[in-house]
């Protein structure tokens, strides 16, 4: 599998990420400038987390309309995978590959802790290591990551089987207690009609090995390696 991490000013999750990556495939991925629009021969391109542009406006606001973006929308509609995590999803938000809008915490506080997961279909690239209903840790760093849509954009996405994680309690209720932002239907990641693109707002690359504190990540890293390796 050949990925690519686009870097924008402020981000600062590229490092993790590589990490990740690297551990599920062996090979290093290329690092591209956000003014950069050839991504030829890569399988996945990555959007990190961090504040691009310092979040200045909305949150993904000016990374949206980098360059590098019309490279990523063409790669998405040829039918490659993509994968915003964070801030990325916020910027797969605002450049209108993925519906709805990333908000302010419900809190109004910036949250860095750990959340649960629930996965709702393992049948994707980005699930299929995993099982339906499985509940996985992994850690959030946000301040607008309370996920929005209008009530028929949310139908929608339950309707076609577009939610891929929801925030949930360690046993896997689906619950007010465990939705800390307080995203629409408890919404932790959503995919896109053609299941090739995933937004995300917590972070699985900081939970690939032991020595970070666990493993629950992995699997998203091993399923697209397996969904992608030629």
């Amino acid at each position: 599998m050949k990925a690519g991490i686009v870097i924008f000013p402020g981000i600062n999750r590229e490092r993790d990420m590589a990490i990740a990556l690297e551990h599920a495939c062996g090979v290093k991925p290329r690092m591209v400038w956000h003014r950069e629009t050839d991504l030829s021969g890569l399988d996945l391109v990555v959007l990190p987390g961090g504040f691009s542009h310092g979040d200045y406006l909305r949150c993904g606001a000016m990374a949206a309309r980098s360059p590098v973006m019309a490279a990523i929308r063409a790669h998405a509609e040829r039918g490659g995978h993509v994968l915003g995590i964070c801030n990325g999803f916020q910027i797969l938000v605002e450049a209108g590959l993925l519906p709805g809008a990333l908000l302010r915490n419900a809190s109004l506080r910036f949250l860095s802790m750990d959340c649960h997961l629930r996965v709702e279909r393992a049948d994707t690239a980005f699930t299929r290591h995993y099982q339906r209903g499985q509940v996985f840790r992994a850690p959030m760093a946000h301040g607008d990551g309370n996920y929005f849509a209008d009530e028929e954009t949310l139908d929608r996405l339950e309707g076609d089987g577009l939610v891929a994680f929801r925030y949930a309690t360690p046993a896997g209720e689906i619950a007010a207690s465990a939705n800390k932002n307080g995203s629409a239907r408890n919404i932790a990641g959503i995919l896109s009609p053609n299941l090739r693109v995933l937004g995300l707002m917590p972070h699985p690359e900081d939970l690939v090995d032991p020595l970070m504190g666990g493993t629950d990540g992995k699997p998203l890293f091993d399923g697209l390696v397996a969904a992608l390796a030629t």
